[in-house]
């Protein structure tokens, strides 16, 4: 053996045991009590938790916004993830212009592949331009991305797609086996009170969230989950904020559509309070914070039964600079906000010690439903003989200031620096390699693999 974790205490999805874990070629050997290292390095968990890899399915590296792009490229942005427990990350394929999705394709692998520290897969965000090139959607799905994301917002941007059109991408991705995610805000609604506002002279970080209600969620939800429907589609929705989108997700699961959900960590833990702070601008994301009840439904949302089934971070942090330029201007903030590293450690210290949900249901979440949404099942999500050896140390007792000295992302500054946690990961284990140990990645650039998912067919 290679690597052995001793008296460690092992959570999955429906049990909690003590025994050792042995690692053999970047492979989990055995899980069996009272291992002989015979040579291999021995780490003691005693008194700690063991949980499968975190894994991150929405991410976004790199990404051009605005005249920018976003903070972290694959390398820092991966050091992050593996230093909050984070194994394996699922980031979004941004086409440029003049590219076709194949070739988007092939660019983001050169870019990612020399600079990821842990796994990787990709999505594909299918725009108007793409509409023309959906043959190439069998091609994706061979090549490992079996996953595309629409928007119902940002026409300006070229990312809108009508509802006839999404119906007809859900036909194309349904056929490959695949899977559709949403972007689900109503743009009309947003454009008209983003031009109330702005008229008005309403420019502060606040009527960035006055111009992105819940109802705004709700009704692109509602629209999206009957198209998913009629196309006999899997939907997934992206990032949802609020009850009442949450509400719309259940009433679609109550007709028999095949859709769940995902939530944030910042949509968990922070309201639309921080937007009258003098720093609002850094809280600026789409969809925009809501209220405490909104975090409340979210939370419930992840309990067992619930429709929020993963959580993802939607990691597109800028710097205060880059935030700056919509100092007097909300219409020109760069949306986005870091939060791959605190997946694990928020709902550890935010759900499972605040009794808000289970360390199952932590386990649940943030990898075991993620692996089996997103084609990572069978090497991925799980502590036994055979999968990837991808596992995460808490320390239950360990307390954590979140603040940007603490965190690995390249912003300077922290959206959870008010927040101490109670418990932290302390050891990152990624493929058998140490990624992270007590808070210092000691891995290696471009050390990450591609992942081939497969489809839920």
């Amino acid at each position: 053996m290679d690597f052995v974790v001793k008296n460690a205490r092992i959570i999955t999805g429906a049990k909690t045991f003590e025994s050792d874990i042995g690692v053999e070629d970047g492979k989990i050997s055995v899980v069996s009590p009272n291992l002989r290292a015979s040579g291999a390095r021995a780490y003691d968990a005693t008194g700690m938790i063991v949980i499968p890899g975190g894994i991150d399915a929405h991410t976004h590296m790199e990404l051009p916004v605005m005249s920018t792009s976003s903070a972290d490229d694959f390398y820092s942005g991966t050091v992050a993830a593996s230093c909050g427990g984070i194994t394996t990350i699922v980031d979004f394929v941004d086409p440029k212009p003049e590219q076709t999705m194949l070739e988007a394709f092939d660019d983001y692998r050169r870019k990612a592949e020399e600079k990821v520290v842990i796994d990787y897969g990709l999505h594909m965000m299918l725009k108007a331009q793409s509409l023309g090139e959906l043959d190439e959607i069998p091609e994706l799905v061979r090549k490992g991305v079996p996953s595309f994301k629409v928007y119902t917002a940002y026409r300006k941007r070229g990312l809108m797609l009508e509802d006839p059109d999404i119906l007809r991408v859900m036909k194309e991705v349904g056929r490959a086996g695949g899977l559709v995610a949403v972007h689900a805000e109503s743009d009309a609604t947003i454009e008209r009170l983003i031009q109330e506002n702005v008229s008005a002279g309403n420019t502060g970080a606040v009527y960035h969230a006055l111009s992105r209600p819940a109802a705004a969620e709700a009704e692109a939800i509602s629209r999206v989950t009957r198209l998913a429907e009629e196309a006999n589609a899997e939907a997934y929705i992206v990032h949802l904020s609020s009850r009442a989108g949450k509400e719309e997700v259940e009433r679609a699961r109550s007709r028999g559509a095949d859709v769940f959900a995902e939530t944030c960590p910042h949509y968990l833990v922070l309201t639309d309070q921080v937007y009258d702070r003098s720093d609002g601008r850094n809280f600026v994301m789409s969809p925009s914070l809501k209220k405490a009840e909104d975090c409340a439904a979210l939370w419930e949302g992840l309990k067992p039964g619930g429709v929020i089934e993963t959580v993802g971070s939607d990691h597109c942090p800028f710097t205060s600079a880059e935030k700056d330029w919509g100092k007097d201007d909300f219409t020109k903030i760069p949306n986005g906000v870091p939060g791959t590293e605190a997946i694990i450690p928020l709902l550890y210290s935010e759900g499972v010690r605040k009794g808000r949900i289970s360390i199952f249901d932590l386990v649940r979440v943030s990898s075991g439903s993620p692996a089996r949404h997103f084609g990572l099942d069978g090497s991925k999500g799980r502590i036994e003989p055979g999968w990837d050896a991808d596992f995460v140390v808490i320390d239950p007792d360990k307390r954590v200031r979140m603040t940007a000295d603490t965190m690995h992302t390249r912003i300077d500054y922290s959206i959870y620096d008010h927040i101490t946690t109670e418990g932290y990961p302390v050891l990152t284990v990624s493929r058998g390699e140490v990624m992270m140990e007590d808070g210092n990645f000691v891995g290696s650039r471009g050390r990450g693999r591609y992942i081939l998912r497969r489809t839920a067919s």
